[in-house]
């Protein structure tokens, strides 16, 4: 979850690791730092916090020698502490490194390094890694690219993840950098070349980028670069182009990233679904599949894996596949499936949802998945991101960059992804012609449906204004709206740190009852018709308890006078397509509650957006 950056060419080496930091902060912001090669000697500068505390640290007295890399911090060994941000020094000053990822074995070879005199200033298992790297660099005193070298035999030594860049004082032109289980891209400008753990740090920058793939290192000078395996075969890499603008990782006119990404959802949505239906308009099709219809039909059984917000879509794919299609489907937490012995049926499909495509625990239950001899495809957002590239196939959200910490125009296109899926697999079973056509008109009026929503934003703020005091709060659904529930409620955690939880409606006589009142209020997801008056029974029983209610409905609903504190009210839609109406009320809920409460919207608390870590 930590972000790296490095840059060889002729440019202000500082300015343009600092610039990188910038956008890459949304990763990790406990600490930042940056290293080069200056006078000869790798000179080191880091912070405590936000970037901006590093750049103000920095005066004309840094004047890196065309080379340099930069690291922002989410910490995992070690306490936020100066002497555990990185990048870090080896015990001779002759290495620096920056690292994404966690060296599960990291005490047995400190307790080694200690034994051969070296000395720790810090907690990391970083620290460890840069001095084994130095220790085979003195150790070997013939070899050619000796830097490369020592970089690679020290890494045969190392059990767990990695995404590292390496500086070397005695090869003061060249960067060494490799990944295991964590991104790492390597940028190709005019006679200068950059690294990074995110495309977003050097879009503005270029275009044309390699992602190295597990087991990779990468040997980089100002004019060129050569990519190795670990047992030194090289690699023809595969060149790509990026389909961002520097428009899309900037905020523009909104205050934050979430806001921005909120208003984006109508065109995140149109882009979902680009191109994407049959002729005649009764269907969806997907080419990255990689499935024929007569495969698609012999699947008996879908597991969907994920994490976080991506789970909660999963929860929705689950509702619609098997209402729509009459498929069997499973939803685990990736992070669960990976360890466990589930068994599972010859014909079953396995889908991996991640936004960025590089959350460790979902990439993790890919592999097992596949080492099983399972069929396996993924939703993602980030075109060569590493799940997209392991799946056999799959689906691209084309979403566009997704900067806020808290996931809202990924989550839409990917429960948008979900339903056209659920129309696909329905229409090659037994949903009808008609029915397939009225799906995919309503499907292409969602993007204008939305907007109508975010048009009411004013009225919405007004509404979490009055709530923002509040310390918790219940959000309740019923079927496809109780992953809904679950969504909002984790908005309003992650961003606005009051204590939520999502149930389904029906459940909170089983327990969730007893902590309602009038300081708890709760709030409901009734747009379904064919469960609205279930739902409205279950808040007459909360208002019965003091409890403050909130309700979001569907156009046309009869609500009783009296039956709600506050109404807000969407478009009416298809059955499948509510859960992504009933959730941008939500989103914009939590946004501005926390906004009152003065929390840090796009970098929430103890968060980082891309879990790359165990």
């Amino acid at each position: 979850m930590c972000s790296i950056i490095g840059y060889i060419g002729n440019r202000d080496v500082a300015q343009i690791l600092l610039d990188g930091l910038s956008r890459l902060e949304y990763r990790g912001y406990d600490s930042a730092g940056i290293a080069g090669i200056q006078c000869e000697e790798i000179s080191v500068v880091k912070r405590l916090g936000r970037v901006k505390n590093l750049s103000d640290a920095i005066d004309e007295s840094v004047k890196f020698d065309g080379i340099g890399i930069g690291h922002t911090r989410w910490a995992t060994h070690g306490s936020v502490s100066l002497e555990n941000a990185h990048p870090h020094l080896s015990f001779h000053g002759i290495f620096s490194l920056v690292h994404n990822g966690v060296i599960e074995n990291y005490e047995s070879i400190k307790h080694f390094l200690v034994e051969k005199g070296y000395e720790f200033y810090s907690e990391t298992d970083t620290e460890v890694l840069v001095n084994l790297i130095e220790y085979h660099f003195k150790k070997e005193t013939s070899l050619e690219n000796k830097f490369l070298v020592s970089v690679q035999k020290a890494l045969l030594h190392v059990r767990g993840t990695y995404g590292i860049a390496v500086l070397c004082k005695h090869s003061p032109g060249e960067m060494v950098v490799a990944r295991k289980s964590s991104p790492l891209l390597i940028g190709i400008g005019d006679n200068e070349m950059f690294i990074a753990s995110d495309a977003c740090a050097i879009v503005a920058h270029t275009h044309n980028v390699v992602y190295l793939n597990d087991g990779e290192l990468a040997s980089i000078t100002q004019s060129d670069f050569s990519v190795v395996t670990m047992k030194n075969e090289k690699i023809d890499a595969v060149k790509c182009e990026l389909d961002w603008r520097i428009e899309d990782v900037s905020r523009g006119e909104h205050e934050h990233f979430m806001l921005k990404e909120i208003c984006e959802q109508p065109v995140a949505l149109q882009n979902a679904m680009r191109g994407r239906f049959s002729d005649d308009l009764s269907t969806a099709k997907f080419g990255g599949l990689r499935l024929s219809p007569r495969e698609l039909r012999q699947v008996d059984r879908i597991l969907f894996c994920a994490c976080g917000t991506a789970w909660h879509a999963c929860l929705i794919a689950e509702y619609l596949i098997e209402k729509y299609a009459r498929i069997p489907v499973e939803v685990a937490y990736s992070s669960e499936f990976r360890y466990s012995n589930a068994p599972l049926e010859k014909n079953t499909l396995v889908f991996v949802i991640s936004q960025s495509g590089e959350t460790l625990d979902s990439f993790a239950a890919l592999q097992e998945a596949k080492r099983k001899g399972y069929r396996t495809l993924a939703i993602t957002n980030v075109v060569g991101s590493t799940i997209a590239r392991e799946s056999e196939g799959g689906i691209y959200q084309h979403s566009g960059p997704e900067i806020g910490v808290a996931s809202t125009k990924a989550f839409t296109a990917q429960v948008c992804v979900a339903a056209m899926l659920a129309l696909l697999l329905g229409r090659l079973r037994d949903m009808s012609f008609d029915d397939g056509v009225a799906f995919v008109q309503a499907l292409l009026q969602l993007p204008e449906k939305v907007s109508k929503i975010l048009e009411k934003k004013d009225e919405i703020r007004l509404i979490a204004e009055k709530y923002a005091h509040h310390e918790d709060m219940l959000f309740l659904g019923r079927q496809s709206m109780f992953p809904v529930a679950l969504e909002g409620a984790l908005k309003l955690k992650e961003i606005s740190y009051i204590h939520a939880e999502g149930y389904p409606a029906a459940e909170i006589k089983h327990g969730p009852i007893a902590l309602i009142s009038g300081k708890c209020p709760c709030f409901f997801l009734a747009t379904q018709r064919n469960t609205l008056q279930k739902t409205l029974s279950n808040i007459l029983e909360v208002k019965a308890r003091n409890a403050m209610v909130i309700a979001v409905v569907a156009e046309g609903s009869k609500i009783p006078p009296g039956c709600t504190d506050d109404l807000i009210v969407v478009p009416e839609t298809h059955d499948a397509l509510e859960p992504i109406l009933a959730t941008i009320p939500l989103q914009l809920f939590a946004y501005y509650i926390a906004k009152a409460r003065g929390c840090d919207i796009d970098k929430p608390r103890n968060l980082a957006k891309s879990v790359t870590v165990e």
